[in-house]
C-alpha cells in the first residue's frame, strides 16, 4: 500500500509542477489553483507513504522519478533542448534511486 500512495504522491507532483509551469508565474488563477492542490495531494500522500516505506527510500523514489517525469514533460509539452548532458543527468538520478534501493530498502 505505501509504494501505491508513493505513485499517487509522485503523479500529483508531476501535475503540480506542469500546472506551474502553465501558471505564467502565478499570474493564471487555475493553474495556480491546480499548482497548490497538487503538492497538497502531494504532500499527503508522501506524509502517508512514510508510516510504511523508510523515508531515504520514499524521498529517493519520489524525487528521482518527479525530477525524470518533468525533464520528459519539459521534452513533449514545452518543446526543451536533449542534450547528452541532460540525458546523463536524468540516468544519474535514475540511477542513484537504483542504487540507494539496493542499499537501503526492506
Amino acid at each position: 500500500m505505501g509504494y501505491l500512495l508513493l505513485a499517487g504522491a509522485i503523479a500529483a507532483e508531476v501535475v503540480a509542477t506542469t500546472a506551474m509551469k502553465y501558471s505564467e508565474g502565478f499570474s493564471r488563477l487555475w493553474p495556480s489553483l491546480v499548482t497548490a492542490l497538487g503538492y497538497l495531494v502531494a504532500f499527503a500522500l508522501l506524509a502517508r507513504t512514510l508510516k510504511t516505506v523508510s523515508i531515504g527510500t520514499a524521498y529517493a523514489i519520489w524525487s528521482g522519478v518527479g525530477t525524470a517525469s518533468i525533464a520528459v514533460l519539459g521534452l513533449l509539452l514545452f518543446g526543451e533542448g536533449l542534450s547528452a548532458t541532460k540525458v546523463a543527468g536524468i540516468l544519474l538520478i535514475v540511477g542513484g534511486v537504483v542504487v540507494l534501493n539496493m542499499g537501503g530498502a526492506h
